[in-house]
């Protein structure tokens, strides 16, 4: 890096907009969607996707709700080309998607687009050239009024073709390219000249695609910039505003909502901002930033895990664990203080009395997973940095034990040890297994071997039980106001009764003819030690006494 002062960079400068109205404004309907996966994203691909990946994540995109899709550049290769003419002429098209196509603004490379297309019902011509400064005095060596001259001689042709298409309605989408670095009085200069070659009408308006090509600045400036045009575009009527933002600052999703405050109508952009060096982009993080505000974005992520897994397939790349809405980590919880808020936040909603309607409040969880295919269980998992609200919601959620919150601190630690000793995360069945080792089937230095009830004195209940007492067979009787209270009993007659029961608690796991009982109760025995014990059977009686037992073992151990 440059030591002070830096001579190297300086600020790209500001839009003069003093009224500028974009601030006060929010988003109140979702724009018109264009993917560029198979085009912009392909293009940015290590190695390019086949015919055959394209047809798939085509479809995908069709199924996502996409009715604008750039499916490449026929005329800058073959594969591309041979794409094209796969979709029209497999009629895999459904009505009323319109395919498009990319072509610079040059005779030979428009023909052979018109060439790929035809056969189509609809169609975008996608035609660009290069605007900014630089690009015409390094690239081109030309005047403003050359580079112009190029955009309306492509355009023209692009007119004057159209015959070619007699059964496809067209629509034409022109690209300052750069325009995030072009003067945007010539810019706007541009398009304009466009438009007049091209007369546009309300009906079938104009596409005006405005890319940040390259991200140079705050997305406050690019916001000036899409207000500035579209306030001053003569026939703003006839014009669609399109944004085609990039990443290389890692602001093109804020640069694209600031952009659609501004007044754009249209956004392009790829699954998970597949792109040119930072990416494009990300049509699913907007789109969801959208659906988090409840304004549905007219697509359809309801299988988010589905819908990567076919980009990842097809395109060779990955979606990073702390992705936006896709990432495999992006709803979980390590932290314990997380954990516990997002239990207590559950919980409540799972135990509100409303019409289900309720606005989504879940502390840490800006939308409800569940809405894009996203499994409530995989919200908490378990490390060393993890809490005994954690625990406690994995053992419920999954395994439906509904721990006694005094009981939560208990469990936790030992997971926590757990995890921590083996420096990794556990998985639910670990954290389930190791439960059932610690709390359900300790069976020293007390093992049930067999239990009954009958009739007592006086209303009471009489118990029976065999137990093994450090591998010693014991026969217990007594009698009690229920199976604990005698089974308690039974063992006091016997000299073992050395606690005091603190809690009892118990609850039905499932439903039906399937229904099992967990019992939790707690023991303290006279140093003041004091531990829960868990029992699981379909007996509701013997649960109690499993728990019991289990309390006892740990509590003497």
């Amino acid at each position: 890096m440059q030591k002070k002062p830096i001579t190297k960079y300086k600020p790209w400068g500001v839009i003069n907009l003093p009224d500028r109205q974009w601030p006060n404004r929010t988003i109140e309907r979702a724009p018109q969607w264009c993917s560029v996966d198979l085009r912009d994203g392909n293009q940015a691909l290590p190695i390019p996707m086949g015919v055959k990946e394209k047809v798939e994540l085509f479809k995908l995109l069709c199924e996502i709700g996409f009715n604008q899709i750039e499916i490449g550049f026929p005329s800058a290769a073959q594969t591309e080309f041979d794409f094209a003419r796969k979709l029209i002429d497999g009629n895999l098209v459904p009505d009323g998607v319109s395919l498009q196509v990319l072509t610079q603004a040059r005779e030979h490379l428009i023909k052979r687009s018109f060439e790929s297309l035809r056969g189509a019902k609809k169609a975008i011509i996608h035609v660009y050239n290069s605007t900014s400064p630089l690009q015409r005095q390094v690239t081109f060596g030309m005047s403003k009024e050359q580079i112009k001259q190029i955009a309306i001689e492509g355009v023209s042709l692009v007119k004057k073709l159209l015959p070619e298409l007699p059964d496809t309605e067209v629509q034409l989408e022109y690209s300052p390219e750069s325009f995030s670095d072009t003067e945007v009085d010539y810019a706007l200069e541009v398009c304009e000249a466009v438009m007049d070659a091209w007369e546009p009408t309300d009906n079938n308006p104009i596409i005006l695609n405005l890319p940040a090509t390259v991200e140079l600045f705050t997305p406050n400036i690019h916001a000036d910039q899409i207000e500035w045009f579209s306030r001053n575009l003569t026939e703003r009527n006839k014009a669609i505003i399109s944004l085609h933002t990039h990443n290389d600052r890692g602001t093109g999703t804020a640069a694209t909502e600031l952009g659609l405050l501004a007044g754009a109508d249209r956004v392009e952009g790829t699954l998970f901002g597949n792109g040119e060096r930072t990416g494009n982009l990300d049509i699913v993080t907007v789109a969801l930033n959208m659906y988090s505000q409840g304004l549905h974005p007219n697509l359809h992520f309801d299988n988010i895990e589905g819908i990567r897994e076919t980009y990842e397939r097809t395109t060779g790349m990955t979606v990073h664990d702390r992705h936006p809405y896709g990432g495999d980590l992006v709803f979980t919880a390590f932290s314990g203080s997380h954990q516990d808020a997002i239990k207590k936040g559950m919980d409540q909603r799972k135990n509100a009395s409303g019409d289900g309607q309720e606005h989504w409040q879940v502390p840490y969880l800006s939308i409800d997973p569940g809405d894009i295919g996203r499994s409530y269980e995989a919200i908490i998992r378990i490390n060393s940095q993890s809490g005994k609200g954690g625990v406690a919601y994995v053992l419920s959620r999954e395994f439906g034990l509904e721990l006694p919150k005094p009981m939560h601190p208990e469990v936790g630690q030992m997971m926590n040890k757990k995890a921590d000793s083996e420096s990794r995360e556990l998985a639910a069945e670990e954290i389930y297994e190791t439960f059932k080792k610690e709390f359900l089937n300790k069976k020293e230095p007390l093992n049930l071997i067999s239990y009954e009830t009958g009739k007592g004195d006086n209303d009471y209940l009489s118990c029976s039980a065999v137990i093994e007492n450090n591998g010693k067979k014991i026969e217990l009787s007594g009698q009690g106001n229920g199976p604990i209270n005698a089974f308690v009993h039974a063992m006091e007659n016997a000299g073992l009764k050395d606690f005091k029961l603190i809690d009892y608690r118990q609850h039905s796991i499932g439903g039906g003819s399937a229904t099992e009982s967990a019992a939790f109760v707690q023991l303290q025995i006279k140093s003041g030690k004091v531990a829960y014990g868990c029992g699981i059977h379909a007996s509701i009686e013997k649960s109690g006494i499993l728990a019991l037992i289990s309390s006892y073992n740990r509590v003497h151990h």
